[in-house]
């Protein structure tokens, strides 16, 4: 991994590209969005307001080009490779939304994240801010998401990136919660806008006593600290209606919608249910 010493030493400021706007050598690392060598695209699946009846964002899924699954594009992902693509995944994922019509919709856009991509999270994010700025994306609109099973040995270096991105103005999630390394030492660090919960919790859990009790309390304490809760992965209507009774708003999975290759779902469709996987 390249750190913040090596690139003080080993990175020529000549190299910095004016796309980024950063004054930081690193932008010779990160490629400043334009590549990384991989070729890849999006499907975007919804996350709805049921109550309200309404799309409240769009999280962006990576495909190769042809529709192929995430792990045709991640499993080659590597140290040589790593920043470029991640920052390569923000300009993407936000151009293509654009394209889509995220703005004229008033949807937000969900994009994931690898917290062992960024060395300095003020400069790293500057991509993304001019991009979205280019493209006249509110960055209250976007929401950077990192699932919790990311193994990151030094937490609060993790808690000052989510910090970094919310005083820049951007929405902060964290995907995956109840599986993972982070857990609640990072909620007593961080408090992200959204927390996503993991979809082993809410598989079947209007039947599965162990489940709901996890999920109640989840459910209290992010009511407690001020962040919304997502219920992720739900295919049944038994899943959405336990959630729903416990006062839980945003949900995304099969029920509503599945993944839209290089699209947008609709919320009329979104509101039918949907056949299983």
């Amino acid at each position: 991994m390249v750190t913040s010493e090596t690139l003080a030493h080993g990175v020529a400021s000549s190299a910095i590209d004016a796309y980024c706007g950063a004054s930081e050598a690193g932008c010779a690392i990160c490629g400043a969005g334009r590549g990384g060598g991989l070729a890849f695209t999006y499907a975007y699946q919804p996350i709805l307001d049921v109550p309200a009846r309404r799309i409240y964002a769009h999280e962006a899924l990576i495909r190769g080009m042809q529709d192929e699954p995430a792990n045709s594009v991640l499993s080659r992902v590597n140290d040589t490779n790593r920043y470029t693509f991640d920052q390569s995944c923000r300009v993407r994922a936000i151009e293509l939304a654009c394209d889509l019509g995220v703005i004229d919709r008033g949807e937000k856009l969900s994009i994931n994240f690898l917290p062992h991509a960024i060395y300095r999270p003020e400069v790293c994010i500057q991509t993304s801010l001019t991009i979205a700025r280019k493209r006249g994306l509110d960055v209250g609109s976007v929401i950077f998401e990192v699932t919790e099973g990311e193994r990151v040995e030094d937490g609060p270096w993790f808690a000052e990136i989510l910090h970094e991105y919310k005083r820049q103005g951007f929405l902060t999630a964290i995907d995956d919660f109840g599986a993972g390394y982070a857990g609640l030492r990072l909620l007593s660090d961080f408090q992200p806008d959204l927390i996503k919960l993991d979809m082993d919790l809410v598989r079947g859990v209007d039947a599965h006593r162990p489940r709901q009790a996890i999920a109640r309390s989840v459910i209290r304490l992010a009511q407690e600290l001020g962040i919304d809760l997502v219920a992720e992965g739900v295919e049944t209507e038994g899943e959405r209606d336990f959630f729903l009774h416990h006062g839980v708003r945003l949900f995304q999975g099969f029920l509503f919608s599945r993944p839209m290759f290089r699209n947008l779902a609709n919320v009329q469709d979104c509101l039918q249910p949907q056949a299983r996987p």
